[in-house]
């Protein structure tokens, strides 16, 4: 049986930011989730290309939509390295890891 495929609401993370921005306490909140967000948008865009719903992922990494859902959201739980090679595997990807300088 095929998997169903989706079509993703777009989605203007510039518009949002820009309209979040004038929020007090907005911009120091994000920036302290940076690196969780760039991780969370990378997974989203790769869900995305691949066609899938988080069932379709949970199903595929052999977990429960919930547990794709938390790892999809930033928060307390931070994915491991072995949920998102998991995740990666199941939308068609493989995880890179880089640590850049600081300047």
């Amino acid at each position: 049986m095929a998997e169903p495929r989706y079509k993703p609401v777009k989605h203007d993370h510039s518009a949002f930011l820009k309209k979040a921005a004038k929020r007090r306490g907005f911009n120091g909140a994000y920036d302290a989730l940076a690196v969780e967000y760039a991780v969370i948008n990378e997974m989203l865009t790769a869900r995305s290309r691949a066609g899938l719903t988080q069932e379709a992922v949970a199903t595929r990494m052999g977990t429960s939509k919930s547990t794709v859902s938390r790892l999809e959201s930033a928060g307390k739980h931070a994915p491991s390295l072995t949920s998102l090679k998991k995740y990666a595997k199941a939308v068609g990807c493989t995880v890179q890891i880089r640590l850049v300088p600081q300047t």
